[in-house]
């Protein structure tokens, strides 16, 4: 029986506190931790913030997975000093720090982001596909989500099970009750 007990935290760096997108991972965050998740994130700024400041606010557990490359990036927003996460997970390579991320968590909550998040998910839906019966649900918050996914349905070579990897969901509510049903089905691990 798979037990869920982590829980990646994608999207942007950009996000700022007061958007609705950051205000929704701090509370799916908060929640995830109240059920006994531990959250992960990339240790920046953004959505991967307001996830850790959502679990903290309970009193939950979050480890970031950061990166400092050994030759600077032109576009990269790095470790942010602001991220109070519990645990680091250094890493030198941004690909070594997304393949850790993957890793390390048991579903992944993507939110709206830039060119970073949309590597994010291409990794996270090709290494939960190629797992064939080991794959790890990826939950898509918002409804933009939609269009993009018709759209590769309609214009890209999809298979036919890949499109049953992921939710995607609109509201707060709506994350943790797709979670809820996962672990109901499933079970969860709780490190606390």
């Amino acid at each position: 029986m798979k037990r869920y007990k982590s829980a990646a935290f994608l999207g942007g760096a950009d996000v700022k506190p007061n958007e609705q997108t950051y205000q929704d991972a701090f509370l799916t965050a908060q929640y995830l931790a109240q059920m006994g998740f531990v959250i992960c994130n990339g240790g920046g700024p953004g959505v991967m913030r307001a996830s850790t400041e959502g679990a903290k606010s309970i009193g939950g557990k979050v480890i970031g997975v950061t990166c400092y490359p050994k030759i600077p990036y032109l576009h990269w927003e790095g470790r942010d000093p602001q991220n109070f996460f519990d645990e680091e997970i250094i890493t030198s390579d941004y690909f070594e720090r997304t393949k850790q991320l993957l890793t390390l968590s048991d579903i992944y909550m993507i939110f709206k982001g830039g060119t970073g998040t949309i590597s994010e998910f291409g990794m996270a839906w090709a290494s939960s596909y190629i797992r064939g019966g080991q794959e790890k649900p990826i939950i898509l918050f918002g409804g933009f989500w939609k269009t993009l996914i018709e759209y590769l349905r309609n214009h890209m070579y999809m298979r036919p099970g890949e499109f049953r990897l992921y939710s995607i969901v609109e509201t707060v509510d709506e994350a943790v009750y797709t979670v809820k049903q996962l672990v109901s089905t499933t079970g969860i691990h709780s490190e606390t």
